[in-house]
Order: structure tokens, then sequence, then C-alpha cells
């Protein structure tokens, strides 16, 4: 390894501290999404004191002073001085992805790898141990079924689809333009979720039926907290494991074999669905 480390870096690790340190960058923006301070920026008219932003949010004056000068640290927000007072405003990156007011935000991706994500990359020693899940260990329910672990509440349930959604606001038009699927007349995207990847089909290729396969409280809550735009796009409830099928000329598994054992993901009974229909299927 070492003839392929620089002179400078084999003096003095740099990479090595900036992997080390990065969990702090992270729990940084975490913090500030979860305490609301990139949507109080995103509302006022003008920068803010610290003090101001403590007050509106209820935290010391001490601790968001800190988290803002790290915030415009790493570039996150701006600071300039009026007076002898720093006052604070977000950068475009900011108003665009971390507030939860914009089009493009990850705000519930943010809040998912918080709360979620986070806590069970703690226990990752024992993940490899154990050579099974963490959620047993990190949040007191049974390791051995995923999903109902995700979806143990409306709430929990909710936070899952939001990250779901916020992946394919920043990949999705990428991903279903990166072969020309507009021969395909009927399309089925199984765990489709919130349907935003589904809308994006449907906007490129606007001759085409989608429909969104998921379990039905999946489906309930998609249409009932998720803005489902104009697209055409329709939603049909049950389990692709176990429940019949729509038939479709493609089928799309997106950010789901992932979540599966590996016997479980050999899919026989899909390639065989498939080869019966005359489909085709894909995995993004």
């Amino acid at each position: 390894m070492a003839e392929h480390l620089s002179q400078s870096e084999l003096d003095y690790p740099f990479k090595l501290l900036e992997y080390f340190n990065g969990f702090r960058v992270s729990k940084m923006i975490f913090s500030a999404c979860e305490l609301g301070v990139f949507d109080l920026l995103l509302k006022s008219q003008d920068a803010l004191s610290a003090q101001h932003v403590a007050q509106e949010l209820g935290t010391s004056m001490d601790g968001m002073e800190r988290l803002l000068d790290a915030l415009v640290g790493i570039e996150i927000l701006e600071v300039e001085t009026a007076q002898g007072t720093a006052l604070y405003s977000s950068t475009d990156v900011a108003n665009l992805y971390l507030a939860k007011g914009s089009a493009k935000s990850l705000h519930d991706m943010i809040i998912y790898r918080s709360q979620t994500v986070y806590p069970l990359w703690n226990n990752l020693v024992d993940a490899i141990r154990s050579g099974r899940n963490q959620y047993e260990k990190t949040f007191g329910l049974p390791s051995g079924h995923f999903f109902q672990a995700i979806y143990r509440s409306e709430e929990e349930m909710l936070k899952f689809m939001g990250i779901m959604s916020c992946h394919w606001v920043l990949d999705g038009h990428d991903v279903v333009t990166a072969f020309d699927l507009s021969r395909f007349q009927k399309v089925v995207d199984l765990g489709g979720c919130t349907g935003a990847l589904a809308n994006e089909m449907a906007r490129a290729y606007p001759a085409s039926s989608v429909t969104v396969f998921d379990l039905p409280q999946v489906v309930e809550a998609a249409q009932k907290h998720f803005k489902q735009e104009d697209s055409g796009v329709t939603f049909q409830s049950g389990d692709f494991f176990s429940d019949e099928i729509p038939g479709a000329d493609l089928y799309v598994l997106a950010r789901v074999i992932h979540d599966w054992p590996e016997e479980k993901c050999l899919i026989g009974q899909y390639l065989t669905l498939l080869h019966m229909c005359g489909a085709i299927f894909c995995n993004f």
C-alpha cells in the first residue's frame, strides 16, 4: 500500500484524519437539520445572529454559535460581520437541499440517516461479528424481520419512505433516461414506495402507463402523505413475494434487491413470471 501513497501522506496522514473525523461533519449537518437551522435561515429575509437563531430554536447561545461557525467552516453557511456581530445566512446549496421547503430537499434523507442509520452503524463491529443487522441491539426490535422494524410505526414508515423519495430527487431522471425505454407500453415498479421513480418514468415516457406495486400500508401512506404529480401513475396494493403481480412489458426493481438475503434474491418466481409474460426485468 505504501508505494501508492505520496510522501506527504506518509509524513502526515491527511486522508486518514479526514476519514476519522468524517462522522463529525455528518453530525453537524444532521443536527442543524433536526434543529431547523436551515429552515429558519431560508425563511428569514436577513442574515441572523447566533443569539437570534438560538432564541428561535430554543437552544443555548454557546452551542448554536459553535454549530453555526462549524457550518461556515465546511461552507454550508456564510457569515458576515455588522457592528461587531456575526450574522449567518444559508448558501444556495443549503437552501436547495437542506431546507424542508425546497423541491429538491434532502431533509427526509438526512433525518433518517441521523435517527436510524447512524445509530445502527455505531454497532458495525457487532454486525460484522454476527453477520446480522443490528435493529435488535440498537432499537430493541427483532433483527430477522427487516421491514417489520422499518414499518414499526407510521412515523418510522414515513421517515423511510421519505428517504426513498429523496434518492430519486437526485437520480431519478438520469436513471430512467440512461436507456431508451419508450418501447415499453406497460411498466410496473415493484416496491415503488412513494411513486417518485414512477413519476420520473411517466414524465420521461408519457405514452407508457406506469404502476407502483407495493404493500397496502405503503400505498395508502404514499397517496396520503406524498405529493402525487399529475403524471398518470397508478398504485396497486400487494406483496410481490406472495401476491399476483400485474402484467407489464417492463418490471422495475429499484433499491430493493439489497434488502433481502441472497437466497430470497434469486427470485426464481420472478424470472418464471417474466419469461411467461415476455417482459423485461430491470434492477436499478
